[in-house]
């Protein structure tokens, strides 16, 4: 652990050095970024495969992509800002256009997390998020943590509890993929996906990717953009990125039952974001994202590296 900068206010950055299996990880407790993912090519060069800042000033200076952050309370969109949740209306706000997005204003990316050591390849992060807090319900316990498994995997567990009132939870990380340089090969186990609207929003349906450009069942190059959330079929690989350049794979599986595919970074980079569907506080027939006093909620994303 050491010193990585200093927010406005005074507030100490800290990040967090993680190496096991041929991977070296970098975690900030700004935003619990993923600041840095080093692994080998298949000549066993280790090199940078996801995209950030060498500085915190530069996440405080260019937010917007979320490069490797922690987002929640709600990670992607709810529609106008708003829900009803036990006939309780809450009003968001609305930073992505009409609608709320990756938890508002100030959302976990923007916060300070605590931070302790779990394991020699481990580090847990947490925060209360008070009631209220960017217009959600209920007082929220966190802890994020990111470890090292021996195969060099980077697995992320999240654990969310309210103990006073229901609220709506669904977290990610937010890192973008460049497994080195020219095109990327990706393949992502969905017969399904959510369509949305001119404002990206889920009209409701969930449409078969076959016959469309959504159909990424047998991985193709990414050569168009997309900003969509792929309905995940069971316990299987969720998705593979691939660099043929490089050699570098890189396999996701994770307990969520979306994943969000977006393309549209401005330094490139593919994120694969696993989550719950966007606008599931708005749409019932979506799985369920609600939170109760005395439950608690639990999801792993393991991101696994290896070379072709």
């Amino acid at each position: 652990m050491e010193l990585f900068g200093t927010l406005d206010d005074g507030t100490a950055v800290h990040r967090w050095t993680l190496e096991r299996g041929g991977t070296r990880v970098r975690v900030l407790t700004y935003g619990g970024i993923l600041q840095s993912v080093e692994i080998p090519d298949r000549d066993g060069v280790l090199d940078e495969v996801t995209l950030g800042y060498d500085k915190v000033g530069g996440y405080l200076a260019d937010p917007a992509p979320y490069y490797g952050a922690l987002v929640g309370r709600y990670a992607n969109r709810i529609a106008h800002g708003s829900f009803v949740l036990d006939g309780v209306r809450h009003d968001l706000a609305r930073n992505g256009g009409p609608h709320s997005l990756h938890g508002g204003e100030r959302g976990f990316d923007k916060r300070v997390w605590d931070a302790e050591a779990v394991s020699p390849y481990g580090v847990r992060l947490s925060r209360v998020s008070p009631d209220g807090e960017e217009g959600f319900p209920g007082r929220l316990d966190l802890s994020v943590t990111y470890e090292l498994d021996a195969t060099g995997a980077l697995r992320i567990g999240y654990e969310a509890a309210v103990s006073e009132a229901a609220t709506v939870v669904n977290l990610t990380n937010h890192a973008y993929w460049q497994l080195g340089p020219g095109p990327h090969a990706l393949r992502v186990n969905a017969e399904r996906y959510t369509p949305v609207d001119a404002t990206c929003i889920p009209t409701g349906e969930l449409a078969p990717v076959a016959g469309t450009r959504f159909d990424l069942r047998e991985a193709r190059v990414v050569d168009t953009a997309y900003d969509h959330n792929f309905v995940l079929d069971g316990e299987a690989t969720a998705a593979e990125l691939y660099c043929p350049a490089s050699g570098r794979l890189l396999t996701v599986t994770t307990s969520e039952p979306g994943l969000q595919v977006f393309t549209g970074g401005p330094r490139g980079g593919v994120a694969l974001e696993t989550q719950h569907f966007p606008d599931s506080p708005n749409r019932p027939e979506f799985p369920s994202t609600v939170v109760r006093p005395g439950e608690v909620y639990r999801s792993q994303t393991v991101y696994g590296f290896g070379v072709r």
